[in-house]
C-alpha cells in the first residue's frame, strides 16, 4: 500500500497506530536514514497490522473510526509516525515523544542529502529544500523557484528529476502484514509478532490488549496513566500492563487479556473505575493492616488482581475484617514463596478458577498453596536470604511495622515512618557492613537479612559502624524491652563480632518465631481491629530520591532465569536489587549486579536492567558499569567476554 493511502487511512480511522507502553523513540539521525532509503529506493521493512473488530468508536487520528473493523499497526510504529510527521508537517493525535526528532528536515539539491535545519549553513541557500513543505504543496512549486537561481541552466533537468524523486517517496508502496481472522487473538497475535520481530523489541499481550482498546477508546490509555500516576504519588508504582491485567480479572474473571474481546467500550469505561476503587480498597488494606504501605515492601503484586474478583464475587468480605485477614495470610505467603513469579497467567488462571467456583473461598486458596508448599509453617533457615531483593524482606519490614518495634535510640514505634524514598526509616545492619568485610566475611553474609533491622535516621547515623557490642547494651539499658523489640538477641555473647554466624543463626529463630505468631492471628482472625486508612489517595513526601527496581513477577521470573543460567556455567550469581548510592539521599534499586565484576576483580562491573529510564543508565555509566538490559545480550557478554576469557587461559 502506498505512504500516502496509509497516512489517509490513518486520517479517517481505517488504521490506528496504537500507543504501545513504550512511545515514539527514534532520534534525528534514524529519521534521516529511513528517509534516505526511501529516497535511494532501498527497503525500509514492512508493516505488519492486525485487523479486529470495533465497536465504531474514536481512534487515534483525525476521524472516526471506519465501521466494523480497523486495522492496528503492530510493527512499523516509530517508520510511520516518522513519516506521518515529516510528510503531514504534524505529529499524529496518537503521538508521545520528542517531535523535533522528525520536524525541520532539509535536503540539499546539490549534494542530494538530508539534514535538519541549521541556520548558519541552509539559510538563504536556496538550494536547501523544506521536505515538509515540498510533501505538502508538492515538487511543482520548487521546480518553478529553480528556473529563477543562478547559474543552474544546465542542471535543472537534474534538479527537477531530484525534486520529482524526493515527492514521490509518498508515493512508494510498502508491504502489510495482515493478520485476520476469528481465530486471531490476542494470544496467537503475540506470537505471530515476536516471532516476525525476533530480533527487536518484544511485544507482550498487555501491548497488544491496549493497542485494541485505544484504537475503540482514544482517551483509555490516558485515563489508565492518571491512575497510575495518582498510585505513584501515594508511593506505589505500577506498570499499564499491571493495570490493564486487574481491569481485565475483575471485570471477567479471567486472567488472560483475550477475554477483553468481549468487552465492549462503555462497559471497559466502568470497568475502570470500579477496578480504581477496588485496588484503592486493597492497597488501604494490606498498607493498614500489614504496614506494606510503598513500593519497595509491596510484595506479590499479581495477588491483587485475584483479591479484587474475590472480594468482587463475595461483596460481604469488604465488612468482614476475620475474612479479610485471612486474605492477607494468603496474600503474605503468595510473596513469600514467588506464587506469580513464574508463569503468571497459567497460575492466576488456575487460582481464579478456584474463585469461580461455587464456593469461592479464600481457604481453598490457602489449600491450594499447602498442597506445592506442604507446610506453610516458617522455619529459621527462611530468613537465609540476603540483600533487600529477597523475598522475606518485605515480611522483616512488616513485623517491624505489625509489631510495634521500637527505635532503638528514641524508643518511639516506628509504625508511623515510611521505608526508603518518603522518610527517614532506614535499612540498619546491626554488625556493621565495613567491620565484616574486614574479616572476609562474604556478601551474602554481611547483607544476610538476619542482619537486618530498620531504624530512624538519626539512630542509625549515631550508631555509625560501631559494633553491637559497642552500643546495644547502651540501648537495653536505657530503654528496655527495645532490643526484643527488633528481635535481636539479648545474649551478649552473641554481640561480638567473632560470634557473628551464631548471633545470625538465633536471630533467624526469633524471627521465624515472630512471623509464625503474626501469621496464624492473621489465620484465625485474632489480629486486633484497627482503622483502615486511605493510603492509594495521599501525597508522599519525597525526601530521597530511588530509581529502578523491579516491577512486578514477571520481571523477577526474568531475572531469576538469567541467575540460574549464569550458575549453570559455573559463575557466581548476580545481587538481586542491589542498592547503588550516588549524590546525596539518592539511590539507585540495579535488578541484577555484579559490583565487583562477574569474575571479580577482573572484569568490570556488570548490571542488568529491564525498562528503566534512561536516568538510570546514565548514573551506571558513571559508576563504572556495563549495564544490559536484554538478557541475549548479557549472556553473548558472559559466553563470549568471560567464559571466553576462561577457556583460552
Amino acid at each position: 500500500m502506498e505512504i500516502k493511502t496509509i497516512l489517509a487511512q490513518i486520517d479517517i480511522g481505517t488504521f490506528a497506530l496504537p500507543e504501545f507502553q513504550r512511545g515514539y523513540v527514534w532520534n534525528r539521525d534514524q529519521v534521516r536514514k529511513m528517509i534516505t532509503s526511501l529516497y535511494k529506493g532501498y527497503p525500509i521493512g514492512s508493516l505488519l497490522v492486525w485487523t479486529t473488530k470495533t465497536d465504531g468508536a474514536t481512534v487515534r487520528g483525525d476521524g472516526a473510526v471506519y465501521p466494523g473493523t480497523v486495522k492496528l499497526i503492530l510493527d512499523g510504529q516509530q517508520r510511520i509516525t516518522s513519516l506521518y510527521g515529516i510528510i503531514r508537517g504534524v505529529p499524529p493525535k496518537f503521538f508521545d515523544g520528542n517531535s523535533t526528532a522528525f520536524t525541520g528536515l532539509y535536503f540539499n539539491l546539490k549534494e542530494q542529502e538530508f539534514e535538519f535545519f541549521s541556520p548558519l549553513k541552509m539559510k538563504d541557500n536556496p538550494f536547501w529544500i523544506n521536505v515538509t513543505e515540498l510533501m505538502k504543496s508538492g515538487s511543482g512549486v520548487f521546480i518553478g523557484k529553480i528556473y529563477s537561481l543562478p547559474d543552474v541552466q544546465n542542471d535543472i533537468q537534474k534538479y527537477i528529476d531530484r525534486l520529482n524523486q524526493l515527492d514521490r517517496i509518498k508515493d512508494i508502496d510498502l508491504f502489510i502484514q495482515d493478520v485476520v481472522g476469528e481465530d486471531k487473538t490476542i494470544d496467537v497475535v503475540v506470537d505471530i509478532f515476536n516471532n516476525v520481530n525476533s530480533g527487536g523489541t518484544k511485544l507482550s499481550k498487555g501491548d497488544l490488549a491496549l493497542a485494541k482498546i485505544c484504537g475503540e477508546w482514544s482517551d483509555a490509555r490516558n485515563e489508565m496513566k492518571n491512575l497510575l500516576s495518582k498510585w505513584t504519588k501515594a508511593g506505589f508504582n505500577f506498570k499499564l500492563e499491571w493495570l490493564l491485567r486487574n481491569i481485565t480479572t475483575h471485570a471477567t474473571g479471567d486472567a488472560y487479556f483475550s477475554a477483553l474481546k468481549d468487552i465492549k467500550t462503555e462497559q471497559f469505561k466502568s470497568e475502570l473505575k470500579e477496578s480504581e476503587k477496588a485496588i484503592d480498597f486493597v492497597l488501604n488494606l494490606i498498607s493498614s493492616r500489614l504496614g506494606l504501605d510503598h513500593d519497595r515492601v509491596l510484595g506479590s503484586r499479581y495477588s491483587i488482581p485475584l483479591i479484587l474478583r474475590l472480594i468482587k464475587q463475595n461483596p460481604k468480605l469488604k465488612s468482614d475484617l476475620k475474612s479479610l485477614d485471612k486474605i492477607l495470610y494468603w496474600y503474605i505467603h503468595t510473596f513469600l514463596w514467588g506464587r506469580y513469579a513464574g508463569s503468571t497467567e497459567s497460575v492466576l488462571s488456575q487460582d481464579l478458577n478456584i474463585v469461580e467456583s461455587q464456593n469461592k473461598s479464600i481457604d481453598d486458596l490457602i489449600q491450594m498453596l499447602r498442597q506445592n508448599r506442604a507446610d506453610l509453617k516458617l522455619s529459621p533457615q527462611d530468613f537465609s536470604g540476603w540483600s533487600t531483593g529477597a523475598r522475606f524482606y518485605p515480611l522483616l519490614y512488616m513485623l517491624t511495622r505489625v509489631c510495634h518495634t521500637r527505635d532503638l535510640m528514641t524508643n518511639i514505634e516506628l509504625t508511623n515512618h515510611l521505608l526508603g524514598k518518603m522518610s527517614s526509616l532506614e535499612v540498619h545492619h546491626i554488625f556493621p557492613k565495613a567491620q565484616l568485610y574486614k574479616l572476609n566475611y562474604s556478601r551474602a553474609e554481611v547483607n544476610a537479612l538476619s542482619n537486618y533491622t530498620f531504624l530512624t535516621k538519626d539512630t542509625n547515623l549515631y550508631i555509625s559502624d560501631r559494633l553491637p557490642s559497642d552500643y546495644l547494651k547502651e540501648f537495653s539499658d536505657k530503654n528496655p524491652g527495645v532490643l526484643e523489640s527488633h528481635w535481636i538477641p539479648t545474649d551478649e555473647y552473641l554481640w561480638k563480632i567473632e560470634n557473628y554466624l551464631d548471633f545470625m543463626e538465633a536471630r533467624k529463630k526469633l524471627l521465624a518465631k515472630a512471623a509464625n505468631d503474626f501469621l496464624n492471628q492473621l489465620y484465625s482472625g485474632s489480629v486486633k481491629e484497627s482503622e483502615i486508612q486511605d493510603f492509594a489517595n495521599r501525597e508522599v513526601i519525597t525526601t530521597t530520591d530511588i530509581l529502578g527496581g523491579i516491577a512486578d513477577e514477571e520481571e523477577e521470573s526474568i531475572i531469576k532465569n538469567i541467575n540460574e543460567w549464569i550458575l549453570s556455567k559455573g559463575l557466581p550469581a548476580g545481587e538481586f536489587q542491589f542498592e547503588l548510592i550516588f549524590g546525596e539521599n539518592k539511590t539507585a534499586i540495579i535488578d541484577l549486579a555484579w559490583p565487583d565484576g562477574i569474575q571479580t576483580g577482573l572484569s568490570k562491573p556488570v548490571a542488568f536492567i529491564l525498562n528503566e529510564e534512561k536516568e538510570l543508565e546514565e548514573i551506571l555509566n558513571k559508576a563504572g558499569f556495563t549495564f544490559y538490559t536484554d538478557s541475549e545480550d548479557l549472556k553473548k557478554y558472559i559466553t563470549n567476554e568471560i567464559l571466553g576469557s576462561i577457556n583460552t587461559d
